[in-house]
């Protein structure tokens, strides 16, 4: 991303992924104001974007969660070490690699097998989803839409019942797409919902599950406005 403004942008618009990826990790809520491991990182994600390789074929967001990863992992390992610190030299092996380094070697480490393995896990998280809702992948293969336009519809659709938080919880709370109030807030007809009830559940199952179906997510093709990145 080469223009500095987009990427400001874009590294402001992510801020909540970060956190939520390395509080996950931490396995408490992290805050910007008091915990470094958000500045650690926040620094990884800036970092990844500047090596990305798209022809990688792995998802953005999935690969940047790695690199948050790896580097909390070694900021972790730093922390430790510095608490328990003796007076024998640091090991060669031990010592604080580049950033650079450290970023590069994720891609060597985030190999097809892994890849695979994230995938499969989603697979069946997601297949689990869908169950709690009487669908299966046979249902989407039968309801998908042929049609690009009514496609985008639905994930338009998807999009504006994940953006708000009162359908979005009665829908995984009551098993049921809320039209009424769907139609209202996206001005889509009614009837047109209906007929893409199972498609849009299933899209909203991925977007409302954010970080944990990153794979998933990367086969879906948002329409431009109002899709997500």
């Amino acid at each position: 991303m080469h223009d500095p403004q987009a990427r400001e942008d874009y590294l402001a618009d992510h801020r909540s992924f970060v956190q939520r990826v390395a509080s996950k990790f931490c396995r408490r809520v992290l805050s910007w104001d008091r915990d470094d491991e958000l500045s650690v990182a926040f620094i990884a994600f800036n970092e990844a974007m500047n090596v990305y390789d798209p022809e990688k074929g792995v998802p953005f967001l999935a690969f940047t969660r790695r690199v948050i990863q790896n580097r909390l992992t070694d900021f972790m390992r730093r922390e430790n070490r510095h608490k328990h610190a003796s007076l024998e030299p640091v090991k060669a092996e031990e010592r604080e690699i580049t950033s650079e380094g450290e970023i590069l070697a994720a891609w060597a480490n985030y190999n097809r097998e892994r890849v695979e393995q994230e995938r499969g896990e989603e697979i069946l998280q997601y297949q689990d989803s869908l169950a709690k809702f009487g669908l299966s992948f046979d249902d989407l293969v039968r309801v998908s839409p042929k049609h690009r336009d009514t496609r985008e519809t639905l994930m338009r659709a998807a999009v504006v019942l994940c953006d708000d938080r009162e359908m979005r919880a009665s829908l995984l709370r009551k098993k049921q797409l809320p039209l009424k109030e769907l139609a209202l807030a996206s001005g889509i007809h009614i009837k047109t919902l209906e007929r893409g009830r199972k498609y849009i559940v299933a899209v909203a199952l991925i977007i409302s599950a954010g970080e944990e179906f990153l794979h998933l997510r990367g086969y879906i093709k948002f329409p431009e406005k109002g899709g997500r990145g």
